[in-house]
């Protein structure tokens, strides 16, 4: 995600420093040089290092993927060297189901975020959320949602529940624009596709030679079983993806929970959005390998 928000904004002609911990891939480090960013090696555990490369920024944006250690512990770290080196705002890494309507204790790297933004609702500076349903790139990776190779489309409860999707690009060209803009409300909420079950797979079915079919897996309360059992026999508590944590999420948008409100969309005209056919047509060839 940080890539892909790195290269929206270089198309804006802005100067961009790239905070890396010491250990990044060198190879990774020599493409972002390549580019013409400045790259910045520090130690994350280390406040006033973080502090230093952030001075002069307008805005930091964190991109970090992780657990506790990584949404709790650094990003802790890199708000408050935000904050000591005067940046006036911060964009958290949630890119994620509006989880302000979930149910406390049943996603765990949900529940990450909701703790970390107590803390930072706490401390002066303008924080800004993007709120974005699923990322529309998991439905032709681990999403178990479109089952290519045997032409269903699965789900759970009801058929007809509306979820929110966005390809990542729009989500990181959306970034890009709230990165540079002055004053941005707390929270915004963008979707690619707001779309049910039953549309995903008549989508599918056009764009495939043969169509495909429904399959209900089972209700939502099934579902929650199913992940209470699988905890218990794969527990991956140092994963970040375990099988339950993915079930959490399809349960959370099946259920209807995190279903986001209105949408941000057109708050800037110049970006277009990418529909779930249109993802999948012109991804289907790697949905298939």
């Amino acid at each position: 995600m940080g890539q892909k928000i790195i290269h929206c904004l270089l198309k804006k002609n802005v100067s961009i420093h790239a905070i890396v911990r010491f250990n990044t891939n060198a190879e990774k480090i020599a493409r972002l040089q390549d580019l013409g960013v400045r790259v910045i090696q520090v130690d994350m555990t280390n406040t006033q290092e973080v502090c230093n490369a952030c001075k002069g920024a307008s805005c930091v944006v964190s991109a970090l993927s992780g657990l506790r250690d990584v949404i709790i512990v650094t990003q802790r770290i890199l708000l408050d060297a935000a904050i000591l080196a005067a940046v006036p705002r911060f964009i958290p890494s949630d890119f994620c189901l509006d989880f302000r309507n979930l149910i406390p204790g049943e996603n765990r790297n949900l529940d990450l975020r909701r703790e970390f933004h107590k803390y930072l609702d706490q401390k002066p500076i303008a924080a800004t959320t993007i709120f974005n349903g699923a990322f529309m790139d998991l439905l032709i990776g681990p999403m178990p949602l479109i089952l290519f190779k045997i032409r269903r489309v699965l789900y759970w409860g009801n058929v007809d529940q509306l979820m929110d999707f966005t390809a990542m690009d729009d989500v990181a060209a959306f970034t890009a624009n709230v990165a540079l803009e002055k004053d941005t409300p707390r929270f915004l909420q963008i979707a690619g596709d707001r779309i049910t079950t039953r549309e995903i797979n008549a989508a599918v079915s056009e764009i495939m030679p043969r169509p495909y079919k429904l399959i209900k897996a089972g209700s939502i309360g099934l579902l929650n079983r199913v992940i209470s059992l699988t905890k218990f026999i794969s527990p991956g508590k140092n994963d970040l993806y375990p099988a339950w944590q993915g079930m959490q999420y399809m349960r959370d948008m099946m259920e209807g929970r995190a279903k986001l409100g209105a949408t941000d969309n057109h708050r800037y005209q110049s970006l277009a959005w990418t529909s779930i056919k249109q993802f999948l047509s012109s991804n289907i060839k790697k949905a298939l390998r």
